[in-house]
């Protein structure tokens, strides 16, 4: 075989076609959903471990006679109708083995929810910028990244991505001669296999969501829909729309020449901004949309709108450059509402400068399917880009390949836009994001003491409450429960006797307390914070049980027990700290809105030397504040583990 010939073989083998760009990110030996069959089932908790969990979450939020009643309620439920909804519960799930309890319910909070997705539900990912500082050329970004997603998704589908695997022993574990035998075990054992070695496999039943798809406003309960056979992307600028296929007829992608030439002549379109931008009806409570929704397609745009709903996955092209980190958070979390679509499972931002974002609809799926999509188009995005700064765009006829879609709007629907709008307007013009860098230490310092880095972050919040408000608050920190079947999240609640009882020691009475004594609190609350962690991740938290038997309550016709009428019940599950956090090569930070009107979005990263915290609020909280005192919290842990004296 000649040298040429060999080359060629070479090439194919690594999946790149003769059109010379790679068609798939890689070729995993072990098919990406090898696993999936033989994932363990999430558990349904013991009624009496979620009831005791219950309560110990309920301590420190009440006072001796408020905690008597709801232990009183509890039990009480426990032995009454708890007991018979838990038994239903439990009997359902073993008659849906194909999935897991919190699914169906999981879907229809979600998707039952009538408020606005932007603020309330979708969240945002930031992308590091390039280290190669010219190709974050808006351009050269936007057809990088775009080359990658296609890739990302033809990987996926062809069954090349590699399977998402959480391995507690990489050397064993992460290594090709485990992979050529586990390919070889079939698919209702591999995940024994797997856990042999240390390695957890995780659920990818959410990641065929992640392109053609979009939720549709439907009145009283939204709809997921997805199309795999559209084969266009969909491009928004200053509020216009843009197709063009990325796909070609025999299901390849279009060379990255092209894809550039495409975006070139979007990105150099004079067309003005839309007096009426479509974009902003995706910001709207969900019935008011479905309703102009309805209206939209009985005034002739049902073609238009099916081209938006099926694309690939929306690309925003932003007209201004990322000023600071703050900017950067509104932008990614809620633009300026012309030139997003909510609904859409994500937008892929780029701005003026190259920055670049995701912001995603929650309902489809979690943070790990997003966080997982990110990490590989960063990386194939950064190592192997499909275009440089040198590169020519393709000369071919955009006018031709791309079409700008047009809508046809009668006064109702104009009315509609500019309602949504307003309303639009005022919900961001209330929101607040502030955040800071703490640079005194991060996550080997705190392991080096022996303390959990997470648990001491969000002891951190909770002194910091404390010192802002003088009260401990219903708190949220969410957990993934990926490594079962159809797992989504489950709740750790970081507000403990223990971290009350050492927040009380730093804030009131520091003096009064030595050294070792205040050490230990922190030990104290790292164990019992890393308990409640561990729980969580293996199904066994509280918050998801309780939902379920509400939710088969609900769905039985049955009137809502006692157990949850308690105002206390309710006031838990009012989550005035709301916090998540992620860590990664890709991603530069990210962040929500708060969950209720009276609460903090913390978004933060423990990285190895420093900690940063983003924060979301709404004029009754001070974010700012809040921050400087989870600065001096932090400060003050960091002291007490170092063995330096802490000032009050």
């Amino acid at each position: 075989m000649g040298v040429m010939a060999a080359r060629q073989l070479l090439l194919l083998r690594r999946g790149y076609s003769s059109a010379g760009a790679a068609e798939y990110l890689h070729r995993s030996i072990v098919p990406t959903m090898h696993y999936q069959k033989s994932l363990p089932r999430l558990p349904v908790p013991k009624l009496e471990d979620t009831i005791k969990r219950y309560l110990n979450a309920q301590k420190p939020l009440l006072n001796d006679d408020q905690f008597r009643k709801t232990e009183e309620l509890a039990h009480q439920f426990e032995k009454g109708i708890g007991r018979e909804l838990h038994e239903q519960l439990v009997a359902q799930d073993k008659q849906n083995k194909h999935t897991s309890y919190i699914t169906g319910p999981w879907f229809d909070m979600y998707l039952k929810s009538r408020d606005p997705v932007v603020l309330n539900f979708n969240a945002f990912m930031s992308f590091n910028p390039d280290p190669k500082s010219e190709y974050n050329d808006q351009l050269i970004r936007a057809t990088n990244m775009t080359v990658s997603a296609v890739r990302f998704m033809k990987t996926f589908r062809a069954g090349y991505l590699e399977p998402e695997v959480f391995h507690l022993n990489p050397e064993k574990s992460d290594t090709e001669i485990f992979k050529k035998i586990i390919r070889f075990v079939p698919s209702s054992l591999s995940w024994f296999g797997a856990y042999m070695v240390n390695a957890y496999p995780l659920d990818m039943s959410q990641y065929f969501r992640l392109f053609n798809s979009t939720r549709l406003p439907k009145l009283n309960r939204d709809e997921l829909f997805t199309d795999e056979k559209a084969k266009h992307l969909l491009v928004m600028r200053k509020g216009n729309f843009y197709v063009f296929d990325v796909i070609d007829r025999d299901g390849n992608m279009v060379k990255p020449s092209e894809i550039q030439a495409h975006l070139k002549y979007i990105l150099s379109d004079n067309s003005p901004a839309p007096d009426f931008p479509l974009g902003y009806l995706t910001s709207e409570n969900r019935d008011t949309w479905a309703l102009l929704r309805k209206n939209l397609l009985d005034s002739g745009n049902e073609e238009a709108l099916q081209k938006v709903d099926t694309a690939l996955f929306c690309l925003s092209l932003d007209d201004f450059p990322i000023k600071d980190f703050v900017h950067l958070s509104h932008t990614m979390l809620h633009g300026d509402g012309a030139n997003r679509w909510y609904d859409k499972s994500f937008n892929l931002i780029i701005a003026k400068d190259g920055t670049a974002g995701i912001n995603f609809e929650h309902s489809w799926g979690d943070g790990v399917a997003v966080l997982r999509f990110q990490n590989e188009v960063f990386k194939d995005s950064t190592k192997v880009p499909a275009v440089s700064p040198q590169s020519q765009p393709a000369s071919v006829d955009s006018s031709r390949a791309v079409q700008k879609l047009d809508f046809k709007l009668n006064d109702a629907l104009k009315a509609g836009i500019t309602k949504a709008k307003q309303k639009f307007d005022a919900s961001v013009e209330s929101l607040s994001i502030d955040m800071i860098q703490f640079h005194e230490g991060g996550k080997e310092l705190l392991k080096q003491k022996k303390v959990s880095p997470d648990a001491v972050v969000q002891l951190a919040f909770q002194m910091a409450f404390l010192r802002q408000y003088n009260q401990t608050v219903a708190t949220y920190e969410s957990c993934s429960t990926a490594a079962f079947k159809h797992g989504r999240t489950e709740t750790i609640r970081p507000a403990s006797i223990h971290t009350k009882k050492c927040s009380e020691a730093f804030v009131r009475e520091l003096s009064k307390h030595s050294m070792e004594e205040l050490q230990k609190l922190i030990v104290e609350c790292s164990k019992y914070h890393g308990r409640l962690t561990k729980e969580a991740a293996m199904g066994q938290g509280f918050d998801r049980h309780l939902f379920g038997l509400r939710y088969l309550a609900q769905s039985k016709g049955i009137a809502l027990p006692d157990f949850y009428q308690d105002q206390a019940y309710a006031r838990l599950n009012y989550n005035i700290i709301s916090t998540s956090t992620l860590v990664s090569p890709a991603v530069q930070l990210g962040g929500f809105g708060p969950v209720v009107p009276d609460g903090y979005g913390v978004g933060y990263q423990v990285h190895d030397d420093w900690i940063g915290c983003n924060v979301s609020s709404y004029p009754t909280r001070n974010g700012k504040e809040f921050l400087q005192c989870i600065h001096k919290s932090l400060e003050s842990i960091f002291n007490v583990l170092k063995g330096k004296k802490v000032g009050s």
